[in-house]
């Protein structure tokens, strides 16, 4: 019943429509803002004539003397009011003596003055606590939020998402326009996957550049911050603000600032949250009766049923747990300060013995010395990460997916035991597999330590002038152990005797930057420069193990000695070690004119020993403009903006992500046996082409973006615009033997497009001191589209386009990464047979790439995401919410296709709905499989209390109660629409994932003085 009624609410919900959702709501925040500014425009208190009126007059400039325009002043307790203009003079009459001029603008704390007698009044603003506080990290420094010139996203603390989180990224999922966290079912010690701006690479890598206070990193570094200690997340997405950072910013820059003490307090924080995970959808498959019937009518011998009623997905499966728990401390004098913490994130699986455990300490402390001249800053982090994980590929010759999707395929009467008590196995079923088997005996584990430490100095020589020396050293060690009896029944297993291996990888690496700093003002000119030299260096090393024909079970991988040494195979062991270095110049101007025109130039050279000898290095500008329209004299009287500011800029970024630090260079390997003098002799042949010309693949990306505020801040938003191009695409591209000695080759050829438009809006519907209401949201449409894929090398014509790219994708010339061009669907003949159309009437089905019988049915990425923040506060009570979605996409439904053929009801179990559709074969991948990708998400609903105390030793006490992945609306039939997106050959389909979770958690911060 449940089931039915989910999918009528499914089918009840047109998905075709949440493109208007945000329409909707910008509509309605437009209508009640107009109406809003029009009642304020109308409504004015007359001024009798029987009262005094005064005139006065002034100035009112900032702390540094400088004329401050577009300040209101209004007399308070009317609607009379006036701006300043462009030199920041003013003029009012009042109507009494008594009267109280309120001033108040944009980014400065608000005065109010008593006429009195007094005909002139200059006025001095402070910049407000809350204008100073809202600092954008820009890459190596900081700037105010009004002073950015650049495309930047910025969720301060109190915006992050909330409940039991495992990673950063969750906290910023939905919050920021372009930006696609992505989560792939909810295997514990999985972290989701982020693209900013779309797929802008094949092979070169579309990871953002994560920078954790001022370390730079993978998005591993993310696992080893804990959620409860993070302050802000910045992220850089046009090419003006990532091409800072060079060839590591092109597919954008996460920048991760974390919590610090309050300068001269200590304190003391207790955070914890806690859930129970659950599973929201299984799919619908026959029961024992039901199996057995449809068994029959396909003529099925009765000794496939074996009598018994078996749920191997419940069997599987179990209620999950979360658990976060932070415990923080710091304090300190006025020239030092710390903040040490130390947290635990534990995660049971919902799939048995699929478990992570992650343990994270870490210290920050900050010494200031030479009269404050002198500041240093220590941050050491240190984590250890335990994971068992569910087996991820396992099954089947015929159907190959994680151990979770192999429970569908088990025939419901098959019993989980045989009559000895071993686990059972049908000897009648070609590689027979019991999923239960292998849940409770293959061991898959792995071991990660990571530490990382920096240390800053920065030293103010003279006026203007400061110079900075950072340092960060990041160390990790992951083991993997893995091991298949043969008890778990896998045929592979058997057929070995069991085999067991283990793989060790370290990873060591440094970065060391001296700086040099310029600030000055000479009238109305502001200058902010810098000057950097920077060295990364990486160093990769590990080993590989493995046997097989073990006697027992009993040391698992542990004891690899202790197997049969005499079968060892080549590749049973291998070692390796490698390091690449990156060596960078960078020089960096931000300069303002009248507080209201603002330039941002950078130039990054960086030079990296992964490319061919011909292009070791590579040239990163980048430019920014931006004009403060609001500040303008002809905008002196009008009162409907607040700010409106106007920026542009361009850049180009460098990409090698994708590229081993040997991806130039002609390698030679094992290839192979050969039998000679009755002894085994490996062979060895050349596996890697030289390439000297491989190069730094480059995105060239415009951004054109309008940030505005109205109605005295209650309206806010920006739109962006930006066009994205990668040349000189790195991709390994398929070339002829002769006259090259390896089949393929890394190179540079191609390139890929994507553009866009971003939205970002927010509105305060109430806000009064013990109440808000918030409407926010965010748009993004993007295009995506492979522009070329042809070029030479060395002479050598290339013609890569229909690319197989996953199922039944392509990358094909002219259209998105990943579109599917596939076979149609025409029906099933008289035998059950699906017959596909002949769209070229040769009377022959062509299955190959290039088959006039295919036809382009959409791709695999979506072509626009939003996401919807609902947020109120009543005094100390609050409740947000983030709806989040996607749309435009298309997704092939690999599982739903392996459980519907009716042939295969002798050896597994099917679909419900595989009889209505009563295919018994096919020889086809047609586009019946095919589907909508749309949904719209309740991803998160948090709702908390605040206590404060007049306490001497408790400040507050938080409560909170958050549910994540509350309710789905989709037209998909699968388990969850939301798949692998990360650009990569293969994604667009679904073939069985771990089951994402609806979980919900109680929360709890205790703040002590």
């Amino acid at each position: 019943m449940e089931q039915k009624l989910s999918e009528r609410k499914v089918n009840f919900f047109c998905l075709s429509k949440t493109k208007t959702i945000f329409f909707v709501l910008l509509l309605c925040i437009i209508c009640h803002s107009t109406n809003a500014f029009a009642k304020a425009a109308v409504h004015s208190d007359p001024i009798g004539k029987d009262l005094l009126q005064q005139t006065v007059g002034g100035t009112v400039v900032d702390e540094n003397g400088l004329p401050v325009p577009g300040v209101n002043i209004i007399e308070k307790g009317t609607t009379n009011g006036v701006i300043t203009d462009f030199d920041g003079n003013y003029l009012i009459e009042v109507t009494t003596q008594n009267a109280v001029l309120v001033f108040s603008s944009v980014g400065f704390e608000t005065r109010e003055i008593t006429v009195g007698d007094q005909a002139s009044i200059n006025v001095t603003l402070s910049v407000s606590v809350d204008a100073l506080s809202e600092v954008v990290v820009i890459g190596y420094g900081t700037a105010s939020r009004r002073d950015v010139t650049g495309a930047i996203s910025s969720i301060s603390e109190e915006n992050l998402n909330q409940g039991a989180i495992t990673n950063p990224l969750q906290q910023i999922s939905g919050k920021a326009a372009g930006v696609v966290i992505n989560q792939t079912g909810s295997e514990p010690g999985s972290s989701p996957s982020v693209r900013i701006r779309g797929i802008t690479s094949l092979i070169g890598g579309n990871d953002p550049l994560v920078v954790v206070d001022g370390i730079q990193g993978n998005m591993d570094l993310l696992n080893q911050v804990p959620p409860s200690e993070i302050a802000s997340i910045d992220i850089l997405k046009d090419a003006s603000a990532t091409a800072i950072y060079g060839s590591r910013g092109a597919p954008g820059v996460l920048i991760v600032t974390t919590k610090k003490n309050r300068e001269g307090t200590s304190s003391l924080e207790y955070t914890t949250a806690m859930s129970l995970d659950f599973i929201p959808k299984k799919l619908d498959m026959m029961d024992a009766n039901q199996w057995w019937e449809q068994a029959r009518i396909n003529n099925v011998p009765a000794s496939a049923n074996h009598g018994s009623s078996t749920d191997w997905f419940d069997l599987l499966t179990q209620t999950g747990a979360t658990q976060n728990h932070t415990l923080s401390f710091g304090g300190g004098t006025g020239n030092f300060n710390y903040r040490a913490s130390v947290s635990a994130i534990l995660q049971q699986g919902i799939v048995i013995n699929s478990n992570n455990e992650r343990y994270i300490g870490r210290i920050q402390a900050t010494q200031k010395a030479l009269d404050d001249r002198l500041s240093l800053t220590m941050n050491l982090n240190s984590g250890i990460n335990n994971t068992t994980s569910s087996v991820q590929s396992i099954g089947r010759a015929a159907f190959t997916s994680n151990l979770i999707s192999n429970a569908y395929v088990m025939r419901p009467t098959d019993p989980v035991l045989d009559t000895d008590g071993s686990y059972y196995m049908d000897p009648n079923v070609f590689q027979y597999l019991n999923p239960y088997a292998v849940a409770q005996t293959v061991v898959n584990e792995g071991k990660n330590n990571n530490l990382f430490a920096s240390l800053n100095a920065d030293l103010k020589l003279f006026d203007g002038f400061s110079t900075g020396w950072f340092g960060s050293w990041r160390k990790t060690d992951y083991t993997s152990g893995f091991f298949l009896p043969v008890e778990s029944t896998v045929a592979a297993a058997i057929d070995q005797n069991g085999f067991a291996n283990v793989n060790n990888n370290r990873q060591d690496e440094k970065l060391m930057n001296v700086s040099l700093k310029y600030t000055n003002r000479i009238g109305d000119h502001n200058f902010d420069g810098l000057l950097l030299y920077e060295w990364q260096n990486q160093t990769y090393q590990g080993n590989y193990l493995q046997a097989r024909g073990f006697l027992n079970d009993l040391t698992t991988y542990n004891a690899l000695q202790l197997g049969d040494l005499s079968s060892v195979r080549p590749g049973d062991i291998s070692s390796y070690k490698n390091d690449r270095t990156l060596i960078s110049f960078l020089g960096r101007l931000n300069y303002t004119f009248l507080h209201r025109y603002q330039l941002t130039l950078s130039m990054r050279r960086d030079g990296s020993s992964v490319f061919g000898e011909n292009h070791k290095w590579g040239n990163f500008p980048s430019a920014a403009v931006a004009w403060h329209i609001d500040q303008e004299p002809f905008m002196a009287n009008q009162e409907l903006f607040d700010q409106l500011k106007l920026r542009g800029g361009y850049g180009i970024t460098g990409n090698q992500q994708g590229l081993y630090p040997q991806s130039s260079l002609s390698l030679v390997g094992a290839a192979g046996v050969t039998y000679f003098g009755g002894n085994q002799i490996t062979n060895f042949n050349i596996i890697q082409n030289a390439n000297e010309d491989l190069r730094w693949e480059t995105k060239k990306q415009t951004n054109v973006g309008l940030d505005f505020s109205l109605l005295n801040g209650r309206l806010s938003g920006s739109i962006d615009a930006f066009t994205a191009t990668t040349d000189n695409l790195l991709f390994n591209y398929t070339v002829p033997q002769p006259p090259f000695p390896h089949n393929t080759i890394a190179a540079n050829v191609g390139s890929v497009l994507n553009r866009g438009l971003e939205t970002v809006l927010s509105y305060d519907v109430i806000s009064t001191d013990d109440m808000t209401f918030t409407l926010a949201g965010n748009l993004s449409l993007l295009q995506n589209r492979v522009l070329n894929l042809s070029g030479s090398i060395n002479g050598v014509d290339l013609n890569t386009n229909y690319v197989p790219w996953g199922p039944d994708s392509f990358l094909i010339e002219g259209q998105p990464i990943g579109t599917f061009n596939i076979l149609q669907h025409a029906g099933v003949n008289e035998v059950g047979a699906e017959i596909v159309e002949d769209r070229n009437g040769d009377g022959v089905i062509d299955m190959g790439a290039r088959s006039p019988d295919r036809a382009l049915q959409g791709a695999a990425l979506p072509t626009h995401t939003y996401a919807i923040n609902p947020s109120f506060r009543y005094k100390n009570f609050d409740v947000a919410m983030v709806w989040r979605g996607s749309g435009g996409n298309k997704v092939f439904n690999g599982l739903r296709a392996n459980l519907s053929y009716m042939e295969n009801i002798g050896r597994s179990n099917l679909l419900t709905s595989a009889v209505p559709l009563n295919i018994y074969t096919s020889q086809y991948s047609s586009n019946l499989w095919l589907e909508n990708g749309s949904f719209l998400r309740l991803e998160n609903l948090t709702a908390g209390y605040n206590f404060f105390f007049d306490n001497k030793n408790i400040e507050s006490v938080r409560v909170s109660l958050t549910g994540n992945n509350l309710a789905l609306f989709t037209q998909y039939t699968g388990i969850d629409p939301e798949l692998n997106l990360s650009g990569g050959s293969g994604f667009g389909g679904d073939n069985g994932i771990y089951p994402r979770t609806r979980s919900v958690a109680l929360g709890l911060t205790v703040k002590l003085k």
